[in-house]
C-alpha cells in the first residue's frame, strides 16, 4: 500500500510540475515519437505505452494503466489509439487527449496517403506481380489473426458455435449490414448462453478523467452519428456524406482489433465501386509494415478511391470518420467503467460479440482475401511460409511485407 501511495504522490507532483503550456505539447511530442517507432501491432503498442508512461515517466500507476487497457479492449475500435487518447487525457484533459491521439496516428496516416498514390502509379506501370505478393501477405496476416483470436476468444463449444454460425451467415449473405446484425445477434446470444465472470476489483479505484457533462455529450454525439448519418446518406451513392457514414459505421462496430475492420470496410467500399479488390488488398498488405494503428488503412482507402471525392483530403476525411466513434465511446464510458467491469452480464455480452467477430474474420479470410490472392500452388506456398513466419517464428510484419512484395514481383 505504501508503494501505491508513493506512486500516486509522484504522479500528482508530476502533474503539478507540468506547466499549462506543456499539457498539449508534451503528449503530442511523446506520442509522435511512438507513432514513428511503434511497430508490431496493438499488443506491442501497449507494451511501449507501459514502458514509457508507467515505468519511465510514472504518469499512471500499474493499476490505472491496466484498467485503461481493459476498457479500450471492451469497446469497439482500435485499442492502442484509444489508450493513447486516454493517456493524453490524464495529462491535458480533452485537448491533451486529442493531441496524443492525433500524434500517434499521424505518421502511419501520412505513409498510407503516399502509398495510395504509389499504388496508382504502380498499377499504371504494370506492377501486377508486386501487388499480387502484397495480397498474399494479407492472406497470411488475416489467417494468423483468426488463429490467435480463436484461441483466446473461442474457448468453449458455445463460443466456437457462435464463430462458425457467424462465418456461415456472412459467407451466404456478404453485406455490411448483415455483419452488423450478426455481431448484435452474437452479443444478445452471449448474454443468454455464455457464463462470464466479472473482473475483480482493484485496490485502487479507476480514475474518472472526463466530466459528467463531457461524457454525456460524447455518448449523445456517438448515438446521433450512428442513427442519423445513414438516414442523411440514404439514396446517395457517392459524395462526402456517404463516405463519412460508411467509415463512421465501420469504426462504431469493430470489436476485436484492427484486423476485424477488413471485412467491414471491404463490404462498404468494393461493392460500391469506390475501390477494386486488388487495390483494397494491396493497401491492406502495405499497412502491415507500418508503425502506429492499423486503422490508418482508412486514409489509404479515401485517397485511392474512385470517383469524387478522392485524394489526400478524402483520405483524412475517412480516417477521421473511422476513428471518431471509438474516441467518443472512450470519453463517454470512462466514468462508468468501474460498473461495467464488475458486471458479469456486460462481460457475457462482450464474449458473445467477440466470438462472432472471429467467425466474420474467418469468412473474410475466404472471401475476398483467399479467392483473389491464392490462384496457384506458388501463391499458396508463399502464404504458408509467411504465415509460419508470423505465427511461429515471430518475424516482424514489415519484413514479411517486403518479402511478399519481392517474391511476388519475381515469381508470381
Amino acid at each position: 500500500m505504501e508503494y501505491r501511495k508513493n506512486d500516486r504522490d509522484q504522479i500528482s507532483s508530476n502533474r503539478q510540475a507540468t506547466g499549462k503550456g506543456k499539457t498539449v505539447l508534451e503528449p503530442f511530442l511523446l506520442f509522435l515519437r511512438l507513432g514513428l517507432t511503434s511497430f508490431g501491432g496493438p499488443i506491442a503498442h501497449l507494451g511501449y505505452f507501459r514502458q514509457e508512461f508507467v515505468e519511465r515517466r510514472k504518469w499512471l500507476t500499474e493499476e490505472a494503466f491496466v484498467d485503461l487497457v481493459a476498457l479500450c479492449q471492451f469497446l469497439p475500435g482500435p485499442t492502442s489509439s484509444q489508450v493513447s487518447y486516454s493517456i493524453g487525457m490524464t495529462r491535458g484533459g480533452i485537448p491533451g487527449a486529442i493531441a496524443a491521439w492525433g500524434a500517434f496516428t499521424l505518421p502511419s496516416a501520412i505513409i498510407m496517403l503516399l502509398a495510395a498514390y504509389g499504388i496508382r502509379w504502380v498499377g499504371q506501370q504494370q506492377g501486377a506481380s508486386w501487388l499480387h505478393g502484397l495480397k498474399v501477405v494479407a492472406v497470411a496476416v488475416v489467417a494468423q489473426a483468426v488463429w490467435s483470436m480463436a484461441t483466446k476468444l473461442c474457448t468453449d463449444r458455445t463460443r466456437i458455435t457462435f464463430a462458425f454460425a457467424a462465418a456461415v451467415i456472412i459467407l451466404l449473405t456478404n453485406n455490411a449490414w448483415m455483419q452488423v446484425l450478426t455481431i448484435a445477434l452474437g452479443a444478445v446470444a452471449g448474454s443468454k448462453l455464455i457464463h462470464a465472470e466479472s473482473a475483480t476489483e482493484t485496490a485502487e479505484p479507476f480514475a474518472r478523467f472526463p466530466s459528467r457533462f463531457q461524457s454525456v455529450i460524447a455518448l449523445a454525439l456517438f448515438a446521433v452519428g450512428l442513427l442519423l448519418l445513414p438516414i442523411l446518406a440514404a439514396g446517395k451513392r457517392d459524395g462526402w456524406l456517404p463516405l463519412f457514414d460508411s467509415f463512421y459505421r465501420s469504426g462504431s462496430l469493430v470489436f476485436g482489433g484492427g484486423h476485424v475492420v477488413l471485412p467491414l470496410l471491404q463490404a462498404e467500399v468494393v461493392p460500391k465501386g469506390w475501390e477494386d479488390n486488388n487495390t483494397f488488398l494491396a493497401g491492406y498488405g502495405i499497412a502491415q509494415a507500418l508503425p502506429g494503428p492499423l486503422f490508418s488503412f482508412a486514409a489509404y482507402l479515401g485517397a485511392a478511391k474512385n470517383g469524387y471525392p478522392s485524394g489526400w483530403l478524402a483520405g483524412l476525411w475517412c480516417l477521421f470518420a473511422i476513428l471518431l466513434p471509438p474516441i467518443l465511446l472512450v470519453t463517454g464510458l470512462l466514468p462508468l467503467w468501474s460498473r461495467l467491469r464488475a458486471s458479469s452480464s456486460a462481460q457475457a455480452v462482450l464474449a458473445g460479440a467477440n466470438a462472432t467477430v472471429v467467425g466474420i474474420l474467418l469468412a473474410a479470410l475466404y472471401q475476398p482475401i483467399w479467392t483473389s490472392a491464392i490462384d496457384s500452388a506458388k501463391s499458396l506456398a508463399l502464404a504458408l511460409l509467411l504465415f509460419a513466419g508470423l505465427q511461429f517464428w515471430k518475424i516482424a510484419p514489415w519484413i514479411l511485407v517486403l518479402i511478399g512484395g519481392v517474391v511476388g514481383g519475381f515469381f508470381l
